[in-house]
């Protein structure tokens, strides 16, 4: 067997985040010598989940070396003589956590690519809203404590007794407004949406009332208020909330990755392209990349490429985002507050069966927009998604509560540690109380104006900075496909992106 100095590879991809596990599932039967490598000792990336004592070896480690991670200011919270925490490896905490909704490309791409079959998804179920103690009581229907759900359906807004007679006709309106089919050679509607900001767009429209402004953004998951969000930008996403409710069953339209969310899905492509005979090195990085030498030329040309275990290897393409790329100017980026709090409660309440025979949801989320905080009315709202113990996330009788909120530092972590203690006041379970919390701010980005790939000399490929967004965005499959076409050249084909065969040992991939 060649070492990896005398092998002449195809690709060198560098980093296991989202993108490049992709690339690597697309790449995985092209017949091409590929070496992957991570400087970290795990896979995932910006994606990435730990048990307690990894999470808190990661914090250590980007507090240390912040240049080399989407990440800064990373802090551990936990109590005092807790002895309500379970063993470290009991937990398996992502830091970058994403619903994934029926309609998006992703699914049938893990379907085409016949890697579904390793992975298990669970529902995300209902859409809560923090409101004002004295607009809910515990005995009306459809809320708990100060939390109101959201009506995501036809038969939700009917049956709701908070919403007026006539606030239901407007908000119906609205509804089949986005919901109607476009027909053949005509712009489907939410084209012809303004870029004026929602709530002015929700009124002069539609005349819905203000109070069901802050439940609409929130089915888009913006985390801008209202009043910054472009109607543009929320209605597509609206209807992609509601047109994907029943596509998998009764009752839920987005989904979660159990066992640690987009780290299962980064391991199922590397382990695609393991099997595939790509080549795996952790804890390897890359220190430099030289043009091809005089001697070379063409498309067989190869680059040096310098790794931090001082192996210098040779390979036509080098792909990888500007953190894990050595010299590369670090793309403008956006910054949230995250923490990920583990709850001694299971938090039962907020996972009721939204459908008759649907399934149990693992996974709800809680919005607090931003007034309900004590801010102005124009602030970000915060977001919580909770995970029940199905998601193998945390022990029977926990949950773990992923906060976000695009106000980065010390304020934004002080709204998201606002927020989970007003969803531990609404709870049921007075014992309810955080047990362990990891508290952080990520780079990245918000809009897909930045989700390019950009091609540097000498066949170098980068990746964009990773997604903020709280749902999968789809845009990195686009990303990963123009890499892979660059990659495979005249051999690739569009028919052939991500289709597989099943292969003939099923068990090579298990």
């Amino acid at each position: 067997m060649e070492s990896l100095a005398e092998t002449p590879w195809d690709v060198v991809i560098s980093g296991t985040g989202l993108a490049q596990s992709l690339l690597a599932l697309a790449l995985s039967r092209s017949g091409k010598n590929i070496l992957h490598v991570d400087r970290n000792p795990y896979y995932g990336g910006s994606e990435a989940a730990f048990s307690l004592e990894e999470a808190e070896d990661w914090a250590s480690k980007v507090n240390q070396e912040p240049e080399h991670f989407p990440f800064e200011d990373v802090t551990v919270y936990t109590p005092e003589d807790n002895k309500r925490l379970s063993s470290s490896r009991a937990y398996s905490l992502t830091l970058s956590p994403q619903l994934i909704y029926a309609r998006s490309q992703l699914l049938p791409t893990l379907i085409s690519s016949k890697v579904y079959k390793q992975l298990e998804f669970l529902a995300v179920g209902s859409w809560w809203i923090h409101k004002t103690p004295a607009s809910t009581t515990d005995n009306d229907t459809g809320t708990r404590g100060s939390l109101y759900r959201v009506p995501s359906s036809r038969e939700d807004i009917f049956a709701d007794d908070l919403i007026s007679v006539k606030s239901k006709r407007t908000l119906m309106r609205f509804l089949r407004s986005i919901g109607k089919p476009s027909q053949e050679g005509e712009p489907s509607p939410e084209d012809d949406v303004p870029g004026i900001p929602l709530s002015e767009y929700l009124v002069s429209k539609f005349q819905v009332p203000d109070e069901l402004h802050d439940p609409l953004l929130s089915l888009s998951l913006s985390q801008s208020s209202h009043h910054r969000t472009s109607a543009a930008y929320a209605v597509p996403r609206v209807k992609r909330h509601l047109s994907s409710i029943g596509v998998f069953g009764p009752g839920f339209g987005s989904l979660l990755a159990k066992w640690g969310g987009g780290s299962e899905i980064s391991q199922v492509g590397c382990r695609a392209l393991a099997v595939g005979g790509g080549i795996y090195v952790l804890n390897t990085g890359i220190k430099s990349v030289k043009p091809p030498g005089e001697d070379e030329a063409g498309s067989e040309a190869h680059s040096q490429v310098c790794l931090s275990n001082d192996v210098t290897v040779r390979s036509k393409y080098v792909v990888g985002s500007n953190w894990e790329l050595p010299a590369r100017d670090q793309p403008q980026c956006e910054r949230v507050s995250r923490s990920i709090t583990v709850i001694s409660s299971p938090l039962e309440s907020l996972f009721p069966v939204t459908a008759e025979g649907g399934p149990s949801p693992a996974g709800a989320v809680v919005v607090f927009p931003g007034n309900t905080l004590g801010q102005i009315d124009d602030a970000p709202p915060v977001y919580l998604l909770v995970h029940s113990s199905e998601t193998g996330e945390c022990p029977l009788g926990q949950s773990v509560v992923y906060g976000s909120v695009s106000i980065p530092g010390q304020e934004g972590q002080s709204l998201i540690e606002a927020a989970v203690s007003k969803l531990l006041e609404s709870t049921t379970d007075a014992d309810a109380e955080v047990l362990w919390s990891l508290r952080y701010t990520q780079l990245g980005r918000l809009h897909e104006a930045c989700s390019k790939l950009t091609v540097h000399p000498n066949n170098i490929l980068s990746f964009p900075a990773p997604s903020l967004d709280l749902a999968f965005d789809d845009s990195v499959l686009d990303t990963v496909k123009e890499a892979w076409q660059i990659v495979m050249g005249n051999e690739g084909a569009d028919h052939e992106y991500m289709v597989f065969e099943d292969r003939e040992n099923p068990e090579d991939e298990e």
